[in-house]
């Protein structure tokens, strides 16, 4: 390999002219998998003569070809080719030699990411060295070296950071972390104070590899004291640490980044995480009291009372304004002080400085301050999406102060409620400037579903919304207009209401007015209260009516213009309040909102399109998420203008042709994210129309390309969609052959994939189900491979809903044609007919195989169908036991009924379900609880719930990889009906299709007929007579659909 040819292909693709840059990536493409180029590609990067971008070339392409080659498994992909064996070794003796000369931190960056990759493959087996060789670097006089050491650390641990029950990460904090701590130490105390950032860069590196290492588990080595004293000794210099501003920037963001303060984060996060996780004994999970038991105890008792004594400290240093903190560690400290809430030990800490913390530390986060100012006037969208989700973003001082605050209410209410509303009104009351009354009904606005629900307190908030938030309506600061909306929205939307109508009045013409206010964050928080006042008035949503074409046009205006999710919702409550009156206008709202939609979804295409493949960067978020999340409620939205409009067919035979062609831009550009939203757009409009319109038909076969390339995986998404298709587009299905082969194909598919799962294969028979009904006599293409399918499964089935499912396909095919249906059974061997007998009869003897009424329904008609059977036509596998088909079809009638009641009862279980929907249990906000001991909530019990399960998971991996895999003793979910399921079997009668088919039986084989009756128990005998005569009873009155 000419290092010179591939150094100016490196050079290349950095080129401005795009044309050169292709041309060279390309080439170097296709020299990939030839022997020696990542060596060549190690000599550039270590070539000081080569410039540095380059040489950062060079290492993005290493890292990329070790991620994608260094080990390639069974499954690669055609253009995969691993990296060849001498490379791999030149690549492990070459790479820590180049982190310690690295000329950059983009490139040791790259160097750092191959060498994780090559670590979790190589290491320790492939690499035994390894360890010898970061020791040295680590024992070195050269700092370039130690750093080298410290970067190889890091990723050691992180390659096998989330291992479970792995044994090389003790080992690696084992032999690494005694040294770690001393050098740390050594940074710390000879550090000069200055601009120079060896030291802290050391610091960051050291305190982010120790904090990697305590994801999942804490080791016995960092459980004792050995290391314990000196990294919690460390941990507490760093946390004191005063920066000089000199060695700093002054620029506040950049003083955030500055790696003095990343050393302070991790510090602040170490000592956050070993508490949250491992030393708080009243919030441990049962599964790891066992590890981590005695290290909470000695954990809580020893260090949990100084780190919070230290935390004091810096709050008091940074509000006197001595010292500056972070963001990223304030956000650490108000973390642990929340932390510090439910237990007993700690709450005894924080009990007497919650007031002062609450006045000088949570009050100041949540007033209006020139941070806040500067968001309103620069990003106003952004401003109101952090105020409307206070977890949006959720590692802020704001976001973590409000937490302390739900902390401090819910868990300890009998002490901190009352003073904590004390304290609010006495800042209103003292009538301070706006960003203080801002401040307050912020705190107000965030603890409102308390306040609501404390007996003491509620009936108190009428005359404060008088006396407090109504005169901020008419305020000169828009940002006290926004909070006086939030608060009334918030109460409102938590049970608030007004005494009298003349207050209500005023608050909803103060409302009123505030949606045509200039500003955008105001205007938005006046729509939010707006739609809990609609909701929650009948005074209001009358008032609303003859302008809520306004207030949905702003709506979209303000949707268009934020894409906030949030105003989704407000349109949706709107749409769903005024149906009628929004009748005229619903095609002109559905193309807005198809526009957006659409805007949404070539936004979010393009962000992906541009996102490269990285497990950080993916576990921090992507950036098209947001375009994605807006695109969803923006489709949700449509959705409920479909369901409001179904009263009018026409308009919704509108509306549809409209939205069809949102759904082609979906599925034609593969936008996986939004399928699920589109294909229930698709199964409420075809089954809302009951008909399949001609522009709808490029769908269905849009549907099938996409399953049989990529969306296979979706059929769970589609399955309601096609059954539509197969369902209400017959007469299409009956003329196009090439149609039934396609949904034929994917029932094919589903049942005989690998890559597919039982319940992608129960979508498969519904849909196979779907053709033998509603095609009745235009299948018969599709009937010997259906049946022929079905029956090769039937012994290999390990769940109860497939074997229904599987069963209803071949009873199915039954009643499709009972006589070509037993004939191609027996094709498959002599006996076969007797087998799916003999599976059927255990069934019908088996309520719980046959549990919904469609199953019971379907039997009785398949045993109809064959009682009106030609007798020659029955095989002679199955002659001997034939007259059980009337005491099947008795013993499915005595459970009939029983099946009908229950799907009855559930109909009005869902009919009334919504009614409890706003219901929550007060305990769940209020601990009045007189006690200060630990406190058990909620949220305790989710985590203790999480981690039992990941215990019981990792405990049966273990029984797995050892070979001892147990049978599931886990009892299997009930199959319960599908309420919405329609089919053609719906509006006919058994009773009256039995007496019909007991008679034909009776004139086609009167020997058969003669054995059935005869042969029959007493008890059924009896029965048979009542069901003849409900059946005589039916036939006189109108039919009724069950």
């Amino acid at each position: 390999m000419d290092p010179q040819a591939l150094t100016n292909l490196f050079s290349c693709t950095f080129s401005a002219d795009p044309n050169v840059q292709k041309r060279a990536e390309l080439e170097i493409r296709k020299l990939g998998g030839q022997e020696g180029l990542v060596t060549t590609v190690l000599q550039i990067i270590g070539n000081d003569n080569v410039d540095l971008p380059t040489r950062q070339a060079a290492a993005v392409y290493l890292k990329n070809r070790v991620y994608s080659s260094y080990f390639v498994d069974t499954n690669a992909r055609a253009d995969q080719s691993p990296i060849p064996p001498a490379d791999r070794n030149n690549l492990k003796i070459s790479i820590l030699p180049l982190i310690a000369a690295s000329p950059s931190r983009a490139v040791t960056v790259q160097l750092a990411g191959a060498l994780k990759n090559v670590v979790a493959r190589d290491f320790p087996e492939q690499w035994p060295s390894l360890v010898e060789d970061v020791k040295k670097l680590l024992a070195s006089s050269s700092v370039n070296e130690v750093h080298a050491g410290c970067v190889t650390a890091l990723e050691m641990v992180r390659a096998f950071r989330f291992r479970q029950n792995n044994e090389v990460l003790p080992k690696l904090v084992e032999e690494f972390f005694p040294t770690l701590v001393t050098i740390a130490t050594q940074a710390l105390s000879n550090a000069p104070v200055g601009p120079s950032q060896e030291a802290p860069t050391i610091l960051h590196l050291i305190l982010k590899t120790y904090s990697t290492s305590i994801i999942l588990h804490l080791s016995p080595h960092q459980q004792s004291s050995e290391s314990l004293v000196p990294w919690g000794r460390f941990l507490f210099q760093v946390v004191n640490l005063p920066i000089p501003k000199e060695a700093v920037p002054e620029d506040e963001d950049d003083r955030e980044r500055s790696e003095w303060w990343k050393a302070k984060k991790w510090a602040y996060k170490i000592l956050g995480r070993l508490f949250h996780r491992f030393g708080n004994p009243s919030q441990l999970p049962s599964s790891l009291q066992k590890d981590y038991a005695a290290f909470a105890t000695h954990f809580v008792t020893n260090y949990a009372p100084e780190i919070f004594k230290i935390y004091i400290q810096q709050v008091e240093f940074f509000v006197s304004g001595q010292a500056w903190l972070s963001k990223k560690c304030q956000y650490r400290i108000f973390t642990f002080f929340t932390e510090c809430v439910k237990p007993k030990s700690t709450w005894g800490l924080l009990k007497p400085h919650f007031e002062t913390l609450l006045s000088s530390y949570v009050f100041p986060q949540l007033s209006f301050n020139p941070t806040k100012q500067e968001q309103w006037d620069t990003d106003p969208i952004e401003f109101v999406r952090t105020t409307v989700d206070e977890f949006e973003a959720y590692d802020s001082p704001v976001s973590a102060a409000t937490s302390f605050l739900f902390s401090l209410a819910s868990n300890r209410t009998k002490t901190t409620f009352l003073p904590i509303l004390g304290f609010i009104n006495r800042v209103l009351q003292s009538k301070p400037a706006a960003p203080q009354r801002y401040g307050a009904l912020n705190m107000t606005a965030a603890l409102g579903p308390f306040i609501m629900r404390h007996p003491d307190v509620k009936g108190n908030m009428e005359q404060f919304m008088l006396q407090y938030v109504l005169p901020e309506f008419a305020a000169p600061e828009p940002y006290m207009r926004a909070v006086a909306c939030e608060v009334l929205g918030t109460v409102i939307k938590v049970g608030f209401k007004f005494s009298n109508e003349q207050h209500l009045s005023q608050h909803f013409t103060a409302v009123a007015a505030a949606i045509d206010d200039p500003e955008l964050p105001v205007r938005v928080h006046a729509c939010l209260a707006l739609t809990e006042m609609v909701t929650d008035s009948e005074t209001v949503k009358t008032a609303v009516a003859p302008q809520v074409g306004k207030v949905i046009q702003t709506l979209l205006k303000l949707s268009e213009e934020t894409d906030l999710d949030i105003l989704n919702h407000c349109m949706e409550s709107m749409v769903e309040t005024y149906q009628i009156e929004l009748l005229p206008v619903a095609a002109e709202l559905t193309a807005r909102l198809c526009e957006t939609y659409a805007r949404l979804a070539k936004e979010s295409q393009t962000a992906d399109e541009t996102d490269g493949v990285d497990l950080d960067a993916i576990m921090e978020g992507d950036a098209n998420e947001d375009k994605t999340f807006a695109a969803m409620g923006v489709a949700k939205t449509i959705s409920t203008v479909v369901t409001a409009v179904d009263s009018s067919p026409e308009i919704l035979a509108q509306i549809q042709e409209i939205i069809i062609p949102i759904v082609v831009l979906t599925l034609e550009n593969k936008l996986l994210d939004l399928f699920d939203n589109v294909y229930d757009l698709v199964d409420a409009l075809t089954y809302k129309l009951r008909s399949i319109s001609p522009s709808m038909w490029p769908v269905f076969e849009l549907t099938y390309k996409l399953f049989k390339a990529d969306a296979v995986d979706f059929l769970d998404e589609m399955l309601p969609s096609l059954d539509n298709f197969v369902s209400f587009g017959t007469e299409m299905f009956k003329a196009r052959a090439d149609y039934r082969q396609m949904v034929l194909d994917i029932y094919q598919t589903a049942i005989k994939s690998d890559h597919l799962g039982e319940n992608d294969a129960v979508n498969g028979c519904k849909l196979a189900e779907s053709v033998l009904l509603n095609l009745r006599g235009f299948a018969d293409d599709a009937l010997q491979p259906i049946v022929t399918t079905s029956f090769s499964i039937i012994k290999k089935i390990n769940t109860k809903a497939l074997q229904v499912a599987n069963n209803d396909v071949l009873i199915n095919a039954i009643l499709y044609n009972p006589a070509a249906t037993l004939n191609i059974l027996e094709q498959n061997g002599p006996g076969t007919a007797r087998a799916f007998f003999d599976e059927w009869f255990a069934a019908i003897n088996n309520p719980s195989l046959l549990p919904r009424v469609h199953d019971k329904k379907l039997s009785i008609m398949a045993l109809c169908a064959l009682m009106e059977m030609d007798p020659a036509n029955v095989p002679e596998s199955i002659q001997e036991g034939f007259h059980g088909v009337v005491s099947g079809a008795l013993k499915l009638f005595q459970e009939y009924p029983k099946a009908v009641q229950a799907r009855k009862e559930l109909e009005e279980a869902f009919q009334n379900e919504s009614d409890d929907d706003g219901d929550e249990d007060d305990s769940k906000y209020l601990n009045l609880n007189e006690e200060d001991d630990d406190v058990w909530d909620e949220d305790s019990a989710y985590v203790e719930m999480l981690a039992n399960e990941g215990q019981r998971l990792r405990e049966k991996s273990a029984r797995v990889a050892a070979g001892e895999e147990e049978e599931e003793e886990e009892e299997e979910e009930e199959i319960e009906e599908e309420l919405g399921y329609i089919s053609p079997l719906d509006t006919v009668d058994p009773y009256i299709s039995f007496k019909q088919a007991l008679t034909t039986f009776q004139m086609k084989n009167s020997p058969g007929y003669q054995m059935a009756t005869t042969s029959l128990s007493p008890d059924l005998q009896t029965f048979l007579m009542e069901v003849m005569r409900i059946a005589e009873e039916h036939s006189t009155q109108p039919p009724v659909q069950s």
